[in-house]
């Protein structure tokens, strides 16, 4: 077992430089010589030989008889792991205070999807990304929710009215605010209900918020302490992103139990 973790470690240390890491991202997207690459990057052409000689000697990369370099399969398996470590480095003091609490390990092992995201900080700034994505919503509008923002369930509504399905999962111990079920009988939210325009679910305890339509997503991790935190999110229009928030919400929506109502106190 020591064999093989240092050689793992070795292959880290091949990581563990800015230039061949741009390399073999590079190469993903096509295949290089090292003389184009320096130039696009605008780097010495010794320093690139250099690099590329270093990679292919690791096994990540491999020369073509064109003169070009591609990644080996091993190449390409290491690149899948990048943007985890991307993300990760990207939001460590967002980490130093927040964790994935219930989101289960074959989705953390996917977080390199979360990597082209923006970082919204502030409650206001939150809800107001949050109220985009309904009124961007054309299909649907899926939420995994431990509190109910007030303001935000008339735009919500409207969308809903217009066509809109909308699939949630609430939290038992969700924070609901007083004059939300007077809100939603004004607004028709039952009729809604009955027309099939609103399916909705329920779990024990939500952590992980998740807001997302057809082409967008958000997403707010829980604090430490395992309590959902809306003051600070992830948002994207990314695919890679949307997909991730989607299985996640699917994953949630088939494992969850039927809403009850009377769960719920204002």
């Amino acid at each position: 077992m020591t064999d093989l973790i240092d050689e793992a470690a070795d292959y880290v240390l091949e990581l563990a430089s800015s230039q061949r890491l741009n390399i073999l991202i590079a190469l993903l997207n096509k295949d290089l010589t090292p003389t184009a690459f320096a130039k696009e990057i605008d780097a010495t052409k010794q320093e690139v030989h250099r690099n590329f000689s270093r990679l292919e000697k690791s096994g990540l990369v491999k020369k073509k008889v064109s003169g070009k370099y591609t990644l080996t399969t091993f190449g390409q398996t290491i690149c899948t792991q990048v943007p985890s470590l991307v993300f990760l480095s990207q939001n460590r003091k967002y980490f130093e205070e927040h964790t994935f609490g219930d989101v289960p390990h074959k989705f953390q092992m996917r977080c390199g999807q979360l990597a082209n995201s923006q970082y919204v900080k502030g409650v206001s700034k939150v809800l107001e990304q949050w109220k985009q994505i309904y009124k961007n919503s054309d299909k649907f509008i899926y939420e995994i929710l431990s509190e109910v923002p007030l303001d935000l369930i008339e735009p919500l509504v409207k969308r809903v009215k217009k066509g809109v399905k909308f699939n949630y999962i609430f939290s038992e111990s969700a924070v609901v605010p007083k004059g939300r079920k007077a809100l939603l009988k004004k607004l028709g939210f039952d009729k809604l209900i009955e027309k099939g325009l609103i399916e909705r679910k329920m779990e024990k305890n939500v952590q992980t918020v998740v807001v997302l339509n057809e082409k967008e997503a958000c997403l707010m991790f829980p604090t430490l302490d395992g309590e959902s935190d809306i003051s600070e999110m992830f948002y994207s229009d990314d695919p890679m992103f949307h997909e991730w928030c989607l299985d996640y919400f699917r994953y949630c929506w088939y494992g969850s139990d039927v809403f009850k109502e009377s769960k719920l106190k204002e």
